[in-house]
């Protein structure tokens, strides 16, 4: 039972290890796309089995957050030059006010409660999800579509964390959207 509480953990560390080792790979080669699709899922992976075996903790979801992180900054480093010849330079604009809407929800719950948290809501993993496919979309011809289609769900997602934030009088680690405010609650 003492692997299956560590298990979660594991996995979320090996992503932030396989997402460095990303760093020095040639971005879309066959190597960098495998070892980038097995860490997209490892973050899938870390809290399906965190919540299987009811070891979800505050630690896990830093490990989360700082995996999910390292993997936006990856993105950013390898992928980012090839985006910038492929998209629109509007996609950009819409990039910069996401990543404003999203820097203030951190500043304001940093503000609030003195750290640093990122709500995974399902719009979040929604936009994650999306963000991560752009990989496999950016040299197609829908790759424009659907970059609009990541930036739009990311800005209703950076809307909805800033808005929690705001309302909240403290951190829920369970919250999952704006409307309900923890798994627990509708489960009671």
């Amino acid at each position: 039972m003492l692997a299956n509480k560590k298990l979660p953990n594991i996995i979320s560390v090996a992503r932030i290890v396989c997402t460095l080792w990303l760093l020095l790979m040639e971005p879309l080669k066959p190597l960098f796309m495998v070892v980038y699709t097995l860490t997209g899922a490892s973050d899938a992976l870390d809290g399906a089995i965190a919540r299987h075996y009811g070891t979800t903790s505050e630690t896990g979801a830093r490990l989360d957050s700082i995996a999910d992180l390292l993997f936006y900054t990856l993105i950013l480093i390898k992928i980012f030059p090839v985006m910038w010849v492929t998209l629109p330079k509007k996609i950009w604009i819409m990039v910069a006010a996401i990543l404003a809407v999203r820097g203030a929800a951190y500043a304001v719950f940093a503000a609030k409660n003195h750290r640093f948290a990122s709500l995974h809501t399902y719009l979040n993993k929604a936009t994650g999800l999306l963000v991560f496919g752009i990989v496999y979309a950016i040299r197609t011809s829908i790759a424009v579509p659907y970059c609009w289609t990541v930036c739009v769900v990311a800005m209703i997602a950076s809307l909805e964390e800033l808005i929690i934030h705001i309302t909240s009088d403290g951190y829920d680690p369970d919250r999952k959207m704006l409307m309900k405010t923890s798994d627990k609650e509708l489960n009671n």
